[in-house]
């Protein structure tokens, strides 16, 4: 019978995950926390070794996480469920890669977390919201934040996949953008015209002048290839001192443009994602079009919006419908 050191075990998974399976840097680095914290679980209870583990010491580790103890606050359900499902995932690869001889975690199941519904403002919200992004001290700031929030919402791009571009990703011809989404997988997506301009200005218009910041400390050479428009692989959206902007401060981008704008709604990184979605379906998109331009694996994520978009017909078809609200008959 197969039988390994956890620690070691644990290794070849991660490694199985990052290689294998391309799993994105932010979920690789979630899996090896909770993946540590269980091992340090395992080892109090004096098991260090693949088939020591029971189907009682997984559930033990659900507990743990439910309750908390003496280093760490209890964890919520939803985390508590992405720790148990690194775990399932970890004990399944091992068995089924002989690391074990048989998976412990096999009957464990996570906890069932609240399904709430994607957040998404109006779209008069989302005007005001990127109008009061191009208010920016610097006017050359001002149209970088305003392309990228049009290019958030008129995409549905992750804020991740939006700083990650390069320019040869942006095709204004075509008008298309060639987004690097989660696992490694690329899907083109369509640009609208609104996107499409403010990208345009902002290469034009402000890019040069940010991109001349980095090219002062730079080689003579490197900043000719950035004056004849030729560093292809150079970062679509930079930063002030001419580097690529990073995704804390596209949050701050966003931040600072809903307070511009005076906003009342909860906006997250998210929101012009959840945005876009809705008002798609909304405008009659089909749901498997919706799942493509987001870059969803699953339709089961997607669907999510559809639940936004029915309740947005109910509150149409209450006020437009002239039977919808009849009166009660008189007694």
């Amino acid at each position: 019978m197969a039988e390994v050191e956890l620690a070691v075990a644990v290794r070849t998974y991660l490694d199985h995950l990052m290689v294998e399976r391309g799993l994105a840097g932010n979920t690789l680095t979630s899996y090896r926390r909770d993946l540590g914290r269980y091992l340090t679980v395992l080892a109090e209870r004096g098991i260090t070794r693949t088939n020591e583990v029971t189907e009682a010491d997984v559930s033990e580790f659900l507990v743990r996480l439910r309750s908390g103890d003496a280093e760490r606050q209890p964890l919520a359900a939803s985390s508590a469920a992405r720790a148990v499902i690194a775990v399932r995932g970890f004990h399944r690869f091992a068995a089924q890669e002989g690391l074990s001889g048989g998976d412990p975690a096999r009957q464990v199941r996570p906890p069932r977390t609240p399904q709430r519904l994607p957040k998404a403002i109006s779209v008069s919200e989302v005007t005001a919201l990127i109008e009061a992004a191009g208010r920016g001290t610097r006017p050359e700031l001002g149209m970088r934040d305003v392309a990228l929030l049009e290019l958030l919402y008129g995409t549905g791009a992750r804020i991740s996949e939006a700083v990650g571009l390069n320019l040869r990703a942006i095709d204004l011809d075509a008008r298309s953008v060639l987004l690097d989404g989660k696992g490694g997988k690329q899907r083109m997506v369509p640009l609208g015209s609104c996107a499409a301009e403010a990208v345009a200005a902002y290469l034009h218009g402000a890019r040069p002048a940010l991109a001349a910041a980095a090219a002062e400390t730079t080689t003579g050479r490197k900043v000719v290839r950035q004056r004849r428009g030729e560093d292809r692989d150079g970062a679509l959206f930079l930063n002030a001192r001419g580097g690529r902007l990073s995704r804390q401060s596209a949050w701050t981008v966003l931040r600072s443009a809903a307070t511009g704008a005076g906003s009342r709604a909860p906006i997250s990184p998210h929101t012009l994602r959840h945005s876009f979605a809705t008002h798609m379906l909304e405008g009659g998109a089909d749901v498997r079009v919706v799942q493509e331009l987001l870059g969803h694996a699953s339709i089961a994520t997607t669907q999510l919006y559809t639940r936004v978009s029915v309740e947005h017909l109910r509150e149409v078809y209450a006020t437009s419908h002239p039977r919808a609200r009849v009166a009660a008959p008189a007694k």
